[in-house]
């Protein structure tokens, strides 16, 4: 028995022995282990290759291009690939923001070296239990490194890397650099990266205006974006991670307890989500295309641009709104499923609104397509370009021609029957009015302001073809080449044109005969806020400003075309003053109204992409509702400006009768219309009476088309279109028995009572000739008559400048020298005398003051 305890007492202390030697072996195993390791780790460190940290301030971040409307404040389109992203500099960032991401991201922050050691125990405790890279720990520092320098790898040694960066990081660059690079690199959902970004998409305002409660939302969001989305289904999840943020803030001193209980009441609104991400849809298209073509696609893409457009935003969305309202009626009333408007401002050319289609996002009606940019015939909207070239060749707006059923191929005879045998019956060209009604003498005002098409056709052909063209040319219609291709249909709109192309050119009328190119952009800058590129205004004079003014009170003055629209109209703005001229194609396929006033040119375009018809309607009940209720919202926002006036030729007696409005003949003297007989050089203008012989003839008779200022043609039927005319006015003289006086001849006397021997005989009793004048003393003015007639009217001037007159007798007119301007030692004085029958003499004499 005693042998069997010393034995195992033996084993125990074998066993004993053994298990030390095993703790040894593991001891020294593991010693090694961590000098091996620790060596390795030296080593690996040593030879880690430290990155030159300047990269992190110098590089060129990709950057989002950025268009924003014209108050630079509104982002209509990011321009991006897979970011968005503004860096701004730190002091351009709230300081509660800045101090919100310190409080929830490292409170120590400005106390660590890079790294917190504690944090990275814990880390690699969890790591080493998981078998995995599982948690972070991370400081705000070791963030910068992870989004600028590493790769997203979760992996032991890359996160060792992370450790040693940040140390080598802090000491190479200031705290607030590294912060400022955080919060412009840090992601705040989907492709939103930068607290300037998020702070636009968010709230729409700049990083440095954020609140208090704004900043705490925003830097809640970095360590988990999509679950904390305030677009998403987790607003509860997100309003406790703002309590907490500001929770940390008030413990670390940032905030007072009462700043901290008004954020966490505070009802913050973050921005709707645009659904597409674009506003302006149309425009910005454009707009970007015209950028990739001038700057290419990668500085697009990724350079950072900051563009500011033309757009005004707030008239934008309210033309927007406008179009889909009447886009939608107008389908179910009169088959026009799109529509589109154009707003330009004509004293710089910027666009300030542009929709291209009822809905941009609607792929059923190819919404996408941009109507405003497209080809389409004007009607008579282009009509005004025809009447301003008559204007600038010497006609007039009270020039009249014939309202009557007219045939003008000269091929074909005024019935519309062909004169030769190879020529076809088709070629004929009768054109009608929008009524069908003819109205006989017309003047050009009356027949722009209804848009009568006969008188319109006349015009041009009056205006010239290549001529009116020209004018429209230079006014900004792009799209017109050939004028043989058009023919005399080019007055109704044969030709095609862009709605922006004829808003614009709209605005030279507006303009007074001054166009500036349209423009889609004020400023381009770089990343660097170089300037790329600035608006520059580029006026130039293309037609007259008398012309431009003619236009503008035509297409203003409601009178006028009363009798087509009505007295109370949807053209017509009580007290504002508008231009505005409406166009239908005779297929019915597109609508417009274009008007403007002096500082806002407006155009809308009704029909159907697809180019089929509309109901048999006019502008103005398709698409002039539509127009002017967008321009009410104009005038509501703008000052009431007037156009300004322009005088009428009508009683210019050095004007044929037909460029002033008389119809009933060309042939004119001139009588006393005291006497009764021919008015002669000394007859007054006061007694001269026109008279005209009656006799009807259309306008070629009574002018030369391309001078129509210049003497009557002696053989008006040289015109080929002179027979063409001139028989349907023949046919209406007949058919109303108008009276003429063809056989009448001139009155052969002259006038016998204006004649030199007639005008008075005046002399200057007082103040006598040389006289020495007292320069404060009253000076009476006496005249004496001699002649045939009674004195009527008595008009004194001193130094040929106007003083007095009398009508009564003793016709005395006095003065005072001292009060006359311009006094002088040795003056002039003159009287003009009128008699009864307004025969006039003058009489002068001289005089001196003291």
């Amino acid at each position: 028995m005693f042998a069997k305890k010393r034995k195992a007492k033996k084993k125990h202390r074998h066993k004993k022995k053994r298990f030390h030697g095993v703790a040894k072996n593991i001891a020294i195993f593991s010693l090694s282990a961590f000098f091996i390791f620790s060596g390795v780790f030296v080593l690996w460190a040593v030879s880690l290759d430290i990155p030159d940290f300047e990269y992190l301030t110098n590089r060129k971040i990709t950057e989002s291009t950025k268009i924003y409307d014209r108050t630079g404040e509104v982002v209509l389109y990011d321009v991006h690939r897979d970011i968005k992203r503004t860096v701004v500099p730190l002091d351009d960032i709230s300081l509660y923001a800045r101090n919100a991401t310190i409080a929830i991201e490292d409170d120590e922050f400005y106390s660590h070296k890079g790294i917190k050691p504690m944090a990275i125990l814990r880390a690699v405790f969890v790591n080493l239990t998981k078998g995995e890279y599982v948690q972070g720990g991370s400081t705000i520092t070791q963030q910068v490194i992870k989004n600028t320098l590493l790769t997203r790898e979760k992996k032991i040694s890359r996160k060792l890397k992370e450790w040693i960066l940040a140390i080598k990081l802090e000491q190479q660059m200031s705290k607030e650099k590294i912060l400022e690079l955080y919060l412009n690199e840090a992601p705040y959902g989907g492709n939103i990266y930068g607290i300037e970004e998020a702070s636009r998409t968010f709230f729409g305002k700049s990083a440095k205006e954020l609140t208090l409660a704004e900043s705490a939302y925003l830097a809640s969001l970095p360590q988990a974006p999509t679950r904390y989305s305030p677009y998403g289904n987790n607003r509860d999840l997100l309003e406790q991670r703002k309590n907490l943020v500001l929770e940390r803030m008030r413990k670390l001193g940032f905030i007072t307890d009462e700043e901290y209980a008004k954020a966490k009441n505070e009802k913050v609104v973050f921005l709707p989500r645009d659904p597409y991400g674009i506003k302006a849809p149309h425009f910005i298209t454009w707009v970007k295309e015209y950028l990739v073509q001038k700057y290419g696609e990668k500085i697009v893409e990724e350079g950072g641009l900051r563009v500011i457009t033309t757009l005004d935003y707030e008239l934008q969305k309210k033309a927007e709104e406008i179009v889909k309202k009447y886009g939608e009626m107008n389908k179910e009333k009169f088959n026009a499923s799109n529509a589109a408007m154009v707003g330009v401002d004509p004293k710089t050319g910027q666009i300030l609104v542009m929709v291209g289609s009822v809905d941009y996002f609607d792929k059923e009606n190819e919404g996408n397509f941009n109507v405003a940019l497209a080809k389409r015939q004007p009607g008579s909207a282009f009509k005004p370009f025809v009447y301003a070239t008559a204007f600038m060749k010497g006609y007039t707006p009270e020039t009249v021609v014939f309202d009557l059923k007219t045939q003008f191929q000269t091929t074909c005879d005024s019935e519309g029957k062909p004169l030769y045998s190879e020529v076809d019956p088709r070629d004929c060209y009768i054109p009608k009015n929008y009524d069908n009604k003819y109205r006989g003498p017309i003047t050009l005002r009356e027949a722009l302001a209804q848009s009568i098409n006969v008188p319109a056709i006349k015009t041009l052909y009056l205006a010239g073809l290549n001529d009116s063209l020209e004018t429209a040319k230079k006014m900004g219609i792009t799209t017109l080449d050939n004028a043989n291709v058009y023919g005399l249909t080019l007055v109704l709109g044969g030709g095609e044109v862009k709605l922006l192309d004829i808003t614009s050119a709209y605005g030279v009328f507006a303009n007074n005969g001054i166009r500036n190119p349209y423009t889609p952009i004020l400023k381009v800058e770089d990343r660097d806020g170089n300037i790329l590129e600035e608006y520059t205004p580029k006026p130039t004079r293309v037609i007259p400003k008398k012309v431009a003014l003619q236009i503008s009170d035509i297409l203003s003055d409601n009178t006028a075309r009363a009798p087509a629209f009505g007295v109370n109209n949807p053209l017509r703005f009580e007290g504002r003053d508008v231009a505005v001229k409406t166009g239908t194609t005779n297929d019915y396929r597109d609508a417009w109204t274009v008007g403007y006033t002096p500082s806002f040119a407006l155009g809308a375009w009704v029909g159907n992409n697809d180019n089929s018809s509309m109901k048999k309607k006019v502008a103005g009940y398709i698409v002039t509702p539509m127009w002017h209720e967008m321009m009410q919202e104009v005038l509501n926002k703008t000052p009431d400006e007037k156009f300004e006036n322009i005088a009428s030729e009508k009683d210019n007696r050095d004007l044929k009768p037909v460029l002033r409005g008389i119809w009933q003949g060309g042939r004119r003297y001139f009588i006393d219309s005291i006497s009764g007989k021919r008015a002669t050089q000394y007859t007054p203008e006061e007694t001269k009476k026109e008279q005209t012989i009656k006799e009807v003839h259309n306008i070629l008779y009574w002018v030369d088309k391309n001078n129509p200022r210049g003497p009557i043609p002696q053989k008006p039927e040289k015109d080929p279109q002179f027979s063409l005319w001139e028989e349907p006015v023949r046919k209406w003289v007949e058919k109303y028995n108008i009276a003429e006086d063809t056989d009448t001849q001139p009155i052969k006397e002259y006038d016998d009572i204006h004649i030199p021997e007639n005008f008075p005989i005046v002399s200057i009793e007082s103040p006598q000739k040389g006289v020495i004048l007292s320069v404060n003393k009253k000076i009476p003015v006496i005249i004496k008559n001699t002649g045939k007639f009674p004195t009527a009217k008595v008009e004194l001037f001193i130094n040929d400048r106007y003083i007095a007159s009398s009508k009564k007798p003793p016709f005395i007119i006095s003065f005072i020298p001292s009060q006359i301007e311009g006094i002088q030692k040795k003056n002039k004085l003159k009287v003009v005398v009128y008699d009864s029958v307004f025969n006039k003499t003058e009489q002068t004499t001289t005089f001196f003051v003291q």
